[in-house]
């Protein structure tokens, strides 16, 4: 039978914990899951044949993040959204490209497309006068559209989710059973009625004050409570919130996340 396989990468703010000039906030230290890289996820689907391996976002912690979760090939990576949080890494793909000799098709919607051209345009085009291929292949990935990517270990189906992040447009996804919706202010109530009925959701809490672009962690709950996923991950954690204290207040079958998490489920 295929399983799922959903593996936090980075669970921290958008600077991390501990942050540059602030440190570690209410964190404690000694405590390894306070140690945050920025938001990423690795979905993989394994069968007897093989795996397929999809990425969601890349990080400036790229590529340690791959190098720990020992990633050697990716048959796609997905975008939630144009934040230098969540694809200031991109260039960490090229050794992967190399490695693979085959350009790595990314999706994206079309306002972060025009935005990671305008960035990283060589990544997509060889600019004039450089000796260096192109090492992504740039697709359209619709709002509300669904998309199958293939893989030796089979088709991952991936529901595209649109969610308002503040005063913009970001994307949650679903695969499956599961949902990932890293950074979010307001979920439509089309992308609401397709997170119910989940095994797992994992959702953008930020901190316990609220937010302009972030939910809360009682935003937070509150959407689980009201989807009613069979068990919760929190995500998008600031220096605020310290791993144990907040896993000491959460509700039975809510979980802070942490760097290196592996979640499963059926395929």
């Amino acid at each position: 039978m295929a399983s799922l396989t959903l593996r936090i990468l980075g669970c921290g703010s958008s600077g991390g914990v501990p942050r540059v000039g602030s440190g570690w906030g209410a964190c404690d230290p000694a405590e390894p899951r306070n140690r945050r890289r920025r938001c990423s996820i690795l979905v993989e689907r394994a069968s007897g044949a093989g795996r397929t391996t999809l990425l969601v976002d890349t990080s400036p912690d790229l590529r340690e993040q791959l190098i720990d979760a020992g990633v050697t090939r990716l048959d796609g990576v997905l975008y939630t959204h144009a934040h230098a949080d969540h694809t200031h890494g991109i260039d960490d793909l090229r050794p992967l490209v190399i490695a693979m000799r085959a350009r790595i098709p990314v999706y994206a919607d079309a306002l972060t497309r025009s935005l990671l051209t305008a960035r990283f345009g060589y990544c997509f085009e060889t600019p004039p006068g450089s000796a260096y291929p192109p090492i992504l292949d740039l697709r359209d990935l619709a709002a509300g559209r669904d998309l199958t990517l293939e893989g030796e270990g089979g088709a991952i189906t991936v529901e595209s989710l649109p969610v308002e992040h503040g005063n913009e447009a970001a994307l949650g996804f679903r695969f499956g059973a599961a949902a990932y919706m890293p950074d979010v202010s307001l979920i439509p109530e089309a992308s609401l009625a397709r997170l119910r009925g989940l095994d797992l959701l994992i959702i953008d809490a930020l901190r316990d004050t609220p937010h302009p672009t972030h939910f809360s962690v009682s935003d937070a709950l509150a959407l689980i409570e009201s989807v009613q996923p069979r068990r919760a991950v929190l995500t998008n954690l600031h220096t605020d919130l310290d791993f144990g204290a907040l896993a000491a207040r959460l509700p039975e079958g809510i979980v802070p996340a942490y760097d290196g998490m592996t979640l499963s489920l059926e395929a």
